[in-house]
C-alpha cells in the first residue's frame, strides 16, 4: 500500500489529507502515480492537470515524477513553497 498525503489547496480541493492505495501494476513511477490518480478524473482529474504546479517528496524527501516509487512509500503532494 502507498500511503498518499495532500497538502494545502490540493487537500481543500480533493477534500481529504491522506489516503492509503494499492500500488498499481504497471506504477513504477511518480509521474506513474500522477497519470493513474489523474484517471480517477473529477478532482483528481483537475488538480494533476498541471503536475509541474505541485511538488512532490517520497519517503520524506523531495521528489521529482521521474523518481521511483514501490510499495509502502509514503508520497506526499504539496504546492512550491514561497516565502516573503
Amino acid at each position: 500500500m502507498l500511503h498518499i498525503l495532500y497538502f494545502a489547496w490540493l487537500r481543500d480541493r480533493l477534500g481529504r489529507s491522506d489516503e492509503s492505495v494499492a500500488l498499481p501494476e504497471n506504477a513504477r513511477s511518480v509521474q506513474d502515480l500522477i497519470t493513474q490518480l489523474r484517471a480517477r478524473g473529477g478532482e483528481y482529474g483537475a488538480v494533476f492537470a498541471r503536475p509541474e504546479q505541485i511538488r512532490v517528496a517520497v519517503n520524506q524527501r523531495f521528489a521529482t515524477v521521474t523518481d521511483p516509487i514501490a510499495a509502502n512509500d509514503e508520497i506526499a503532494f504539496f504546492p512550491p513553497v514561497t516565502g516573503g
